[in-house]
């Protein structure tokens, strides 16, 4: 009897991954998705998931990093408190640090003011080979810049340019950018962490509860939380027009962590897996040079010499 051909880890992880990938296809309205999704999981079922993912990633990142040809970027967006810095940790743990860097980026300095919004974001993109993960991003301009416009005056630009036109210009800037890195190798994955604000107002009243977090805490934060209509409508703008069939974005369930980890694992492994990712292969010359190398090493083992201390 045939056995059955098995499934993909794509296909596997797919109940995971599909229903929060909006690759611009079709109307999105940013209510449509919930943001206590638990995809039928409990916990338990989800660390264990979340533990087979990492496994798989860490075994890929080897391959990615070996065949250096590919390179994977990864951007997080969420509102504070939305859970990125502890899903870097939770979903990276064990990965080679030689080949994935973190960048957290924060206000723009005066040098890079003096640079086109994109610059510092292309500057700090993973090489071939590498991982990198944006914890913010290039989004930043065209969101907490666009809620607060007082920040845009800030960045040196011809009054000309700043017209009424310039967050669809960036939007266009933006998704240039994302199919030039496409079509040079890098997989761009996009998460949006949908958090509610009601699990918002419960984390910030964690933070404050609890001394080890309070330096989490900023009243920036409260000033922020004031404004969430505004943040939601211009964070539905941005996946609207930047969702993309190379650049899709995925609009995770962030109210439980353990269920947005395993979305956002599940759609790197998915992705990673997608590469057809190996270990080069020596050519025919470098095997018969081995082979000789080899050869002489068993014979100096042959003749009992004892390696020093």
């Amino acid at each position: 009897m045939s056995k059955k051909p098995s499934k993909s880890l794509a296909q596997e992880l797919d109940r995971y991954i599909t229903p929060f990938r909006y690759d611009g296809s079709g109307k999105f309205h940013l209510k449509d998705y919930k943001t206590n999704e638990k995809g039928d999981l409990d916990k338990e079922k989800a660390l264990e998931i979340l533990d087979a993912n990492k496994k798989r990633m860490i075994e890929f990142q080897e391959k990615l990093y070996a065949q250096d040809r590919w390179s994977v970027l990864i951007v997080l967006q969420a509102m504070d408190a939305g859970g990125k810095d502890s899903a870097i940790k939770a979903i990276f743990e064990g990965i080679n640090p030689q080949g994935c860097e973190v960048h957290a980026f924060k206000a723009p300095s005066t040098k890079e003011l003096d640079h086109d919004f994109l610059w510092r974001h292309a500057i700090a993109l993973p090489e071939r080979g590498h991982i990198g993960i944006f914890n913010r991003s290039h989004y930043e301009e065209c969101l907490v810049t666009r809620v607060h416009p007082e920040i845009l005056a800030k960045q040196k630009l011809p009054q000309r340019l700043v017209t009424k036109n310039i967050w669809k210009e960036r939007f266009e800037d933006i998704s240039a950018f994302e199919r030039h890195l496409s079509r040079n190798g890098t997989v761009v994955l996009k998460f949006f962490l949908n958090l509610s604000k009601e699990e918002q107002r419960e984390r910030f009243l964690e933070r404050l509860e609890e001394p080890a977090k309070q330096w989490k805490f900023s009243m920036d934060d409260i000033k922020e939380r004031a404004l969430w209509p505004r943040y939601q409508a211009v964070y539905q703008d941005i996946v609207r027009h930047t969702a993309t069939s190379h650049a899709p974005w995925y609009v995770v369930p962030a109210d439980h962590k353990w269920f947005a980890r395993v979305v956002i694992g599940s759609a790197i492994v998915a992705a990673l897996e997608k590469l057809d990712l190996r270990f080069p292969r020596a050519d025919k010359a470098s095997v018969a040079e081995f082979d000789e190398v080899r050869k002489a090493l068993e014979r100096e083992g042959k003749g009992g010499r004892k390696p020093a201390k």
